[in-house]
C-alpha cells in the first residue's frame, strides 16, 4: 500500500467490521456496495463470489480462484 500511494494513488479499504475510519491514511468504507462503486481496481487477497458483479476491476494472486 505504502509504494501503491508513493505513486499519487488513492487507496480505499474495505474492512467492515473495522471500528476506525482511517487505517494507514486511507479511507475505510465498510459498505461493500459502495466500495464497488467507488473503487476503479479491486486488489484482493481471495476471489470471491461477493466480487462476480465486478470481476473486471479485480487482481489477485488468488491460486485455488480464477483471478
Amino acid at each position: 500500500m505504502k509504494r501503491i500511494k508513493a505513486k499519487g494513488i488513492n487507496v480505499i479499504v474495505y474492512e467492515p467490521s473495522l471500528e476506525k475510519t482511517i487505517f494507514f491514511g486511507s479511507t475505510v468504507v465498510k459498505s461493500l456496495t459502495e466500495f464497488k462503486l467507488i473503487a476503479d481496481v479491486i486488489v484482493a487477497n481471495r476471489v470471491s463470489e461477493n466480487l462476480t458483479d465486478v470481476k473486471a476491476k479485480v487482481f489477485s494472486r488468488d491460486v485455488f480462484g480464477n483471478g
